[in-house]
């Protein structure tokens, strides 16, 4: 709910505005933490023009960086002696993301009502997920919630710098492959038709990879409305296809057996199940739920199968490392460092070198695949392009007998 209210400050004079809390009670609470006197506090009336038109899909996302910056400095802020409704308060006044400031305030009403931070987090999964919510309240349990807080924002920021390593690999590709597209598309339903009508008044037999072109290009020309729908319902179906629990595991397991980029798949899965494994660990969450949160957050469906068939071994009182190498996902050096993790009692620090390890994997097969993939892409764009020229200029060599006629 929104709040107006009137406050005296420090020097006597009266000030007013507007805050959002579950109650009048948190927004007086929340006014005298701030030094000032309440002196109203009225629930706003919102009226037919004065509602906020929030359109679906419209509205501002919260980003993994936003949420890394929020923990570092909830971090430094707990760890300079303020409260931590104090801090919460700081940091929904200085955001300016209205859908992190909604929740950020929501969180800091339910911790002035004497839920804890982690309680308060669960209740927004969209934004803080259960490897947040998890390693939040490990680190409530053991007094250490700045720690806490700063290894997951070191953990957020390294998942931000993989996936945006993986999304610049992928940019040039995409971007270039739908140039061509849109190159070839207009070729055919501009460039094509007006050949095609010269070659029907001169008449004659046209080579075989003319007619066929032509004939594509009368099919696209007449039906383009067909086949905009169908590549549009293809998609489609494929999306939900992967949202599936089957259709997800098969499309996993397709991209790891990918020539190029089946490596680079595996590396980024690798990375980040040793990456969280290991804040987790560090932080004292138990290796089961540890085990069942890394399942969730793998972002790959055959690593979590693996590990829930790992979960099940430890269950039985394995060691960790033995059950993973018996999936071919883990490369034999993970299980390997793991072991001698396990027998040291080092197995965070083993794991996050792990994790540097397949990070500088993955940052070199980047490079590798785009000074790879650069000259491939302009060979294909060269070859669509020139294979169409080289269709339509065929008959030109015997332009002079068709006039003939």
């Amino acid at each position: 709910m929104t709040f107006e209210y009137k406050v005296r400050d420090r020097t006597g004079g009266v000030q007013s505005g507007q805050m959002e809390a579950l109650s009048s009670a948190a927004v007086a609470r929340t006014l005298r933490d701030k030094g000032f006197v309440p002196l109203k506090i009225a629930e706003r009336r919102v009226g037919s023009l004065d509602k906020e038109i929030r359109l679906p899909g419209l509205r501002k996302k919260v980003k993994p960086k936003e949420i890394a910056v929020f923990s570092r400095q909830l971090a430094t802020m707990v760890n300079s002696g303020l409260t931590l409704v104090r801090a919460l308060t700081v940091l929904q006044e200085q955001n300016r993301n209205p859908s992190l400031v909604e929740v950020i305030g929501d969180v800091r009403a339910r911790v002035e009502q004497g839920s804890s931070l982690s309680a308060s987090l669960a209740s927004h999964p969209r934004v803080f997920g259960r490897l947040y919510v998890a390693m939040v309240q490990a680190g409530e349990v053991g007094g250490a919630l700045d720690e806490t807080l700063v290894r997951l924002a070191d953990t957020l920021e390294a998942s931000v710098r993989l996936r945006s390593k993986v999304k610049s690999a992928m940019a040039y590709p995409v971007v270039v492959l739908g140039l061509l597209v849109l190159i070839l598309s207009a070729m055919l339903l501009f460039i094509v038709p007006i050949f095609k009508r010269m070659y029907d008044e001169l008449g004659g037999t046209l080579p075989a990879p003319t007619q066929m072109l032509m004939t594509v290009s009368g099919v696209l020309g007449r039906f383009w409305w067909a086949v905009a729908l169908l590549t549009i319902g293809a998609v489609t179906g494929l999306k939900r296809w992967i949202r599936t629990p089957g259709g997800r595991a098969k499309w996993d397991r397709f991209k790891l057996r990918l020539p190029i980029f089946g490596v680079l798949a595996q590396k980024v899965a690798v990375s980040r199940f040793a990456r969280t494994m290991s804040v987790l660990n560090r932080t004292g969450v138990p290796v089961l739920q540890a085990l069942d949160i890394v399942s969730e957050t793998a972002g790959n469906a055959v690593v979590s199968e693996a590990l829930a068939d790992v979960q099940e071994s430890v269950k039985r009182g394995e060691p960790l490392a033995a059950p993973l190498a018996r999936h071919e996902v883990f490369p034999p050096m993970v299980t390997h460092m793991m072991a001698v993790g396990e027998e040291t009692g080092a197995l965070d620090a083993m794991l996050a070198k792990v994790a540097d390890f397949y990070d500088q994997e993955v940052d070199d097969s980047v490079n590798a695949l785009t000074s790879l993939i650069e000259p491939l892409l302009i060979v294909v764009m060269g070859v669509g392009v020139g294979g169409i020229l080289i269709s339509l200029y065929l008959p030109m060599f015997s332009i002079a007998n068709l006039i003939q006629r």
